[in-house]
């Protein structure tokens, strides 16, 4: 077996190809700067970590897989490339990865991970024991990558640096196509593009699962030739999976139906489902996972059931605890359209409950590209807090999220800068029944485990 060094190894998507790679037998080392939680699991396999990066870390390493946020000016990967081991991306090491696996793959701007999950924990529970890797830990799975036995390996598909067009799909599903990473794609046409350039990807023989209520996927339609079998799933009439009568339960997820036409049109069948986790993307989330279920010709009924015992993953709508009546949050969403969906799954699980939100930008490009979507974005939420730009990949700019405070129209919205503060803020402003959502794509999520721990504490007393 041979020696896999991973440069960034505690991030999302380095971090499950290790989990993979190691599963498989073999040697898996790695470096960061900093042992995140998926870090600390890896140590906690037996899979070698170091804090920091030195070109002695690599030795015995036959190939060396990278992060994108890695610079080429790093001593591993520069002691690598004079010592003639491959240097590779994700994009470069997909094929290997994949390699004699029938692949899902599931990409979107929204909803990806939290579908990939749903896909993930069906086919297990179906005894298909797939390969998966996931851009967060999925709670029912209790990791966010397994190297399975099965015939099947489903895979998040991140357009960041054109990962995804590693994959050669035989299933792709695509949630949603809305600009995002614009330090990546800087206009909306290149960003498609992209999403053009994945679904060429398809084995010739292979199935195209779209959400066709969404713009971006009628404007990739519209573009693409269409060779592969598609799959439509929505709320039109013209869908092949047509969402209907989403009802949200208070204090819990969100109920609706699905009406899957036959091919010819002559008949459909009604299918009630019922989610655990609130709303309404998740309805869409779980009918795109349901329609992957049934082009692979598992049983639809047993992946109802899955669904409905599915609780998420982390940092989506992760619900941490309940402490002195507060409802504490963790989520991912950095995007408008994620804000807003949080914030609406929020409103909907807690309709009576005062919402407090805090939100820390992620990254000075998205902020800036996006400023007119975002100061519009928490409108639901009685109470917001902007902290500073988490700078991410980025070199600090002189441009500071306060101008987003200072140009949205909100009755309660604030600008704190520094994360302890914050956490101090809340501390001394939060009353039983509030609900917390702290939507971070960076290190906010401690505000609300500090959070957490203080009004824990506090019962004690």
């Amino acid at each position: 077996m041979a020696h896999y060094h991973l440069i960034g190894i505690c991030g999302t998507g380095l971090s499950a190809i290790a989990r993979v790679l190691f599963e498989r037998g073999n040697m898996v080392s790695g470096s960061d700067m900093l042992i995140s939680p998926l870090g600390q699991e890896l140590i906690d396999l037996g899979i070698s970590v170091t804090i920091g990066h030195n070109e002695k870390n690599i030795s015995g390493a036959d190939i060396i897989i990278r992060s994108s946020a890695i610079p080429d000016s790093n001593p591993e990967i520069k002691a690598a490339l004079a010592a003639d081991i491959p240097v590779l991306k994700r994009r470069d090491f997909l094929e290997d990865l994949t390699a004699g696996f029938k692949v899902i793959a599931i990409a979107g701007t929204h909803g990806k991970t939290t579908t990939t999950a749903m896909i993930s924990w069906c086919l297990s529970t179906l005894d298909s024991d797939p390969s998966y890797v996931i851009g967060g830990s999925a709670k029912n799975l209790g990791s966010n990558a397994h190297a399975g036995k099965g015939e099947y390996f489903i895979i998040e598909a991140d357009e960041y640096d054109r990962m995804f067009l590693g994959l050669t799909p035989d299933i792709l599903v695509i949630t949603n196509i809305e600009h995002d990473h614009p330090d990546c794609f800087p206009t909306s046409e290149e960003y498609l593009d992209s999403f053009i350039e994945l679904s060429r990807n398809i084995t010739p023989d292979g199935t195209f699962i779209v959400f066709l209520d969404h713009p971006g996927i009628t404007q990739l339609l519209a573009k693409i030739e269409k060779n592969q079998k598609i799959i439509t799933y929505g709320t039109s009439s013209d869908c092949d999976y047509k969402i209907e009568n989403i009802h949200h339960k208070p204090g819990c997820g969100v109920n609706f139906e699905i009406i899957n036409v036959h091919p010819d049109k002559s008949s459909s069948k009604s299918m009630p489902i019922i989610l655990s986790v609130p709303g309404k993307h998740n309805a869409f989330n779980a009918t795109a996972a349901l329609a992957v279920v049934d082009t692979i010709g598992l049983s639809t009924q047993k992946a109802i059931t899955a669904l409905k015992q599915f609780s998420g993953t982390g940092r989506r709508f992760d619900i941490l605890g309940i402490e002195a009546g507060i409802t504490i949050i963790d989520d991912y969403a950095h995007h408008p359209t994620e804000i807003q969906a949080t914030i609406s799954a929020a409103r909907s699980r807690y309709p009576d409950k005062n919402i407090w939100t805090v939100w820390q930008p992620h990254t000075y490009s998205r902020t800036q590209q996006l400023f007119d979507d975002f100061i519009k974005s928490f409108w639901k939420s009685d109470h917001v807090i902007v902290t500073e730009i988490y700078a991410s990949r980025e070199k600090i700019r002189s441009f500071s999220s306060k101008t987003i405070i200072e140009n949205m129209n909100h009755p309660d919205a604030r600008y704190i800068a520094q994360l302890q503060d914050v956490s101090e803020f809340l501390m001394n402003n939060l009353s039983s029944g509030d609900v917390l959502l702290v939507l971070s794509a960076g290190d906010a999520n401690q505000i609300s485990q500090d959070v957490l721990n203080y009004f824990k504490e506090k019962e004690k007393v």
